[in-house]
Order: C-alpha cells, then sequence, then structure tokens
C-alpha cells in the first residue's frame, strides 16, 4: 500500500465505526442548523424594512457589518433567516410535484454516476458497489474544499473495492476528463440558445487581488483555463504521456516549485496510466460513457429549475441553464468545504431575478439541502459498514499470505 493510500486510510478511519458516525452527523447537523439559523440581510419592497447598506470599506460588496438599522419602513433591507423564510413560503398548487421533480432528478443524477462507474469499471464493480463508491466519493467531496475534491480518495475508495491502483486511478481521471469535456462543450450551445446580454449578471462583481473583475470577467478566465488544462491533458493522454510526465518533473526542478516535484511525478504516471486504459477502448464504450455524463450533469442543472418552479412559473429555462453554468466556475475555486457559504451566496445573487423578492434565501436552501447534505448523511450512514468491509477484506489478505508463507 501505497503513502498517500495509508493516508487517505487513515482520514477515513476515524477508529473504524463510531467516531465517524458522531462526527459525520454532527458536521452535517451543525451546517445544516448553521444556514437555518444564519442572519443575512434580504432586499425588499415591504413597509417593515429597516436596513440600509453603507459601504463604509468601499469594497462594493454587501457585507453584514455595513448594514446599519433606521427607522421601520426607511430601508430598503430586512434581516431574516432561512428559517424564517422557510416558514413564510405559500406553497402553490403544484408546488410538491416539483419538490418530487428535483428529488427524481437529483435520483436520476446519481443513477446515472453510478451507470458511468460500472461502464468505465467494465462492470467488473457490483451495482451495489458502485452506490457504495458513488456516496463515499460524494461524501468527500462535501467534506473537503472544492479546489481539492474527492478524487484522491475517490482513487482509494475504488481501489478497496478491488480494481487495481492503476485502473482506478485511470478511471478517476477519465470522469473528471468527461465532466470537463461536457462543460466545455455544452457552454457555446446553451448560450447560443439564450440572449448573449442578458447571460452574466451585471450587478456582481469579485475582487481578486485588489481588482474588482466582472463575472463576464471571471467567466472567460475560467472557462479559458478549464479548456487549456483539458487540451494540454488530451494531447498529453493521447499522444504523447512519457513526454508529458518528463516536461513535468523538468518543470518542478525549478527551486520555488521543487517541493512539489513528486506530486508533479505522481501526476506523470497517472496520465501515463490513463493513456494505455483509454487507448484500448472502443468508440462505442467513450459514447456511453459521455452519455451517462450528459445525463448526470443535466439532471444535475436542471433540479434548479424545478425548485424555481416550485414558487413560480418561468419561461427563461436555458438562461437559467446558462446562470449555473457560470455558477459552476465561481463554485469550482471556492475554499470552503463542499463550497459551503459560497454556494449558497452565488444562487441567490445569480438567480435572483427569477425567484420572487424575499424567497431567494429559500430556494438555496432548498437547492442544498437537496443535493449537498444528504451525502454527508449518507456517507457516515456507508462509511461504517464499508469500513468493516475493507478491514475485513485486509484480515482475510493477511491470513492467506500467513499460511502460504
Amino acid at each position: 500500500m501505497s503513502q498517500r493510500q495509508k493516508q487517505i486510510l487513515k482520514y477515513f478511519q476515524f477508529k473504524r465505526i463510531i467516531i465517524p458516525i458522531i462526527i459525520g452527523l454532527s458536521v452535517a447537523a451543525y451546517l445544516l442548523y448553521n444556514n437555518l439559523t444564519e442572519e443575512r440581510y434580504e432586499l425588499s419592497t415591504s413597509e417593515n424594512a429597516d436596513y440600509i447598506w453603507q459601504d463604509y470599506n468601499e469594497n462594493v460588496l454587501p457585507e453584514n457589518d455595513e448594514f446599519i438599522k433606521v427607522s421601520q419602513g426607511e430601508g430598503t433591507h430586512i434581516k431574516l433567516t432561512y428559517k424564517d423564510v422557510l416558514g413564510d413560503i405559500r406553497w402553490q398548487k403544484y408546488s410538491l410535484i416539483w419538490i418530487f421533480m428535483s428529488l427524481f432528478l437529483m435520483a436520476v443524477r446519481d443513477f446515472a454516476y453510478i451507470l458511468r462507474l460500472r461502464i468505465l469499471t467494465d462492470n467488473k464493480l457490483s451495482w451495489r458497489q458502485c452506490f457504495d463508491s458513488i456516496m463515499l466519493w460524494e461524501f468527500a467531496s462535501a467534506v473537503t474544499p472544492s479546489v481539492v475534491g474527492g478524487s484522491a480518495v475517490a482513487i482509494f475508495i475504488i481501489n478497496k473495492e478491488g480494481i487495481s491502483t492503476g485502473k482506478s486511478t485511470a478511471i478517476v481521471m477519465i470522469t473528471a476528463f468527461l465532466d470537463e469535456l461536457f462543460y466545455i462543450i455544452m457552454v457555446p450551445i446553451v448560450f447560443l440558445l439564450v440572449k448573449h446580454g442578458s447571460i452574466f449578471p451585471e450587478h456582481t462583481n469579485f475582487a481578486i487581488f485588489n481588482t474588482f473583475l466582472s463575472i463576464k470577467v471571471v467567466f472567460i478566465i475560467g472557462y479559458s483555463f478549464i479548456l487549456f488544462l483539458t487540451s494540454v491533458i488530451l494531447y498529453a493522454i493521447l499522444f504523447n504521456p512519457r513526454g508529458f510526465k518528463s516536461l513535468l518533473i523538468w518543470v518542478f526542478k525549478l527551486r520555488f516549485l521543487k517541493k512539489w516535484q513528486h506530486l508533479a511525478e505522481e501526476t506523470g504516471n497517472d496520465i501515463i496510466l490513463t493513456s494505455k486504459e483509454m487507448k484500448t477502448k472502443s468508440l462505442f464504450f467513450w459514447l456511453k460513457a459521455f452519455g451517462a455524463t450528459f445525463l448526470s450533469w443535466t439532471a444535475r442543472f436542471w433540479v434548479v429549475n424545478s425548485l424555481i418552479m416550485i414558487f413560480i412559473s418561468v419561461q427563461d429555462h436555458f438562461l437559467i441553464y446558462a446562470r449555473q453554468l457560470i455558477m459552476w466556475v465561481i463554485i469550482l475555486i471556492s475554499p470552503t468545504p463542499g463550497s459551503s457559504g459560497v454556494a449558497e451566496f452565488v444562487f441567490s445573487d445569480f438567480l435572483r431575478e427569477f425567484i420572487p423578492v424575499g424567497f431567494s434565501p429559500a430556494v438555496a436552501l432548498m437547492w442544498r439541502l437537496i443535493s449537498y447534505y444528504p451525502y454527508l448523511f449518507i456517507g457516515v450512514i456507508i462509511l461504517p459498514h464499508w469500513l468493516r468491509k475493507v478491514y475485513k477484506r485486509k484480515k482475510m489478505m493477511r491470513e492467506q499470505q500467513s499460511i502460504k508463507s
């Protein structure tokens, strides 16, 4: 077992069973409670509005400490929590149908992920093994920052299900490649289906290194980086994996990069393994894998459309889809676990024009309740059983080795 695998096993262990349950459920419950009780300020036309925003530090970003209280009815914002908003919801005639549709689309998303893993492992993993692997993968992604992700943990999980380390590495790299390919292809297609001028919200700026950039500029930078990185990896995998590894090692010999040289070498080895794996597959295999990827991501994005339909009937579904594609770049670079906090803010900010005034926090919370928190709870339920299985298999292997010796 490699050093990286040992570190991941320690991360998952937490005294095997009881501590993961306590910690996982506590974290999930805490995050959920935190979101329900977190105070925020929402733009309101109500006569009860009693807060106004003053840009004291001139950062053009409305932060909570910049809101001041004024006489009731003389303000522009109200203070509320997600719990307050959920209590004030007046359900529409078809609200329950759209709630069910949102849950159904999340189930489709997960099924497509499970199906893709079955395809990529050539059906060597059972449906139950694929389900456990995907749920634990999602759990790892939910408790680690988006910029870190659950890829290293995913390699370990798939490997422990009986797939070789090399093939497990290739599978995780291929899933990442298919996800990026879907994004690269869908952005121009969806953008062509909506009016260009309304795609980017104009009221939001991002401060990066003391420089304010519009959403459009941030998106173009992010999309260009994804396109460039995917193109480089595709070239490395298909045409020159060993040359790419040599280039990586050479670049990371530079003094200020030297401490990451071992990671560069590991990445080069992963590219070589992935190249060998990809070149053995047929066109039909790739069509199936991309089809599952398309289904999973399409279902994931349409969940938001369904949630908005709970409150109000909308027509601009492709515009909402386009806004989510832009949001994905922002969430991708989030430093918080599972993009918690950042996701809710970006969601409310990007989609406020499609949601009735005052209901943005409710929709954002419901989005996270459906697409984020379930994986925290499911993960800590599956984890003990999965750990027992892993340790049982390790014990059996040790016993077999002792018998042979």
